[in-house]
């Protein structure tokens, strides 16, 4: 399949997520040498889950079926460019590429506007809209002291 196929096939998930009324109009999938190993739909209003975006689900799905928590040498195709959480988990699975194929531009228009995440990031913690204050019991830091010293870690 060529990189056209396999955003059309991502465009295809978030279509049919909108036809079947099952979340929004976002799709994505995992690709691994060309063969797709991972897909996502934006299912957050039918698991009421707000994590569960089709970039995250197909990770998941992606990271399930190589029984790893790297997406080393994959690609990710998202029917649209992906919001900040989003982003983030991109990241962390490091896949060697992302294509999107909406803009978040375009996706404000519709009403997923995320600009206001990009803003409040860049905002001191004691500005932003949801409270975020550190609280630090005795030890707080035992499990990072814990980490460090570990034999038995995986890093990552």
């Amino acid at each position: 399949m060529t990189d056209f196929l396999f955003m059309e096939k991502a465009v295809q998930i978030a279509l049919e997520n909108v036809l079947t009324n099952h979340g929004g109009p976002f799709g994505a999938i995992v690709v691994k040498d060309g063969r797709i190993i991972g897909t996502g739909r934006n299912e957050v209003t039918a698991s009421n889950d707000p994590t569960a975006h089709a970039e995250v689900q197909a990770i998941r799905a992606a990271c399930v079926y190589l029984n790893d928590f790297q997406l080393s040498d994959c690609e990710i195709y998202t029917s649209c460019e992906p919001c900040p959480m989003c982003f983030g988990a991109i990241y962390w699975a490091r896949p060697k590429a992302v294509y999107y194929a909406c803009t978040k531009e375009e996706a404000a228009k519709i009403g997923f506007d995320d600009q206001f995440i990009y803003e409040q990031l860049s905002l001191p913690m004691e500005s932003r809209d949801i409270v975020m204050r550190q609280l630090t019991p005795k030890q707080a830091d035992l499990p990072f002291r814990t980490w460090e010293n570990s034999q038995i870690k995986i890093d990552y």
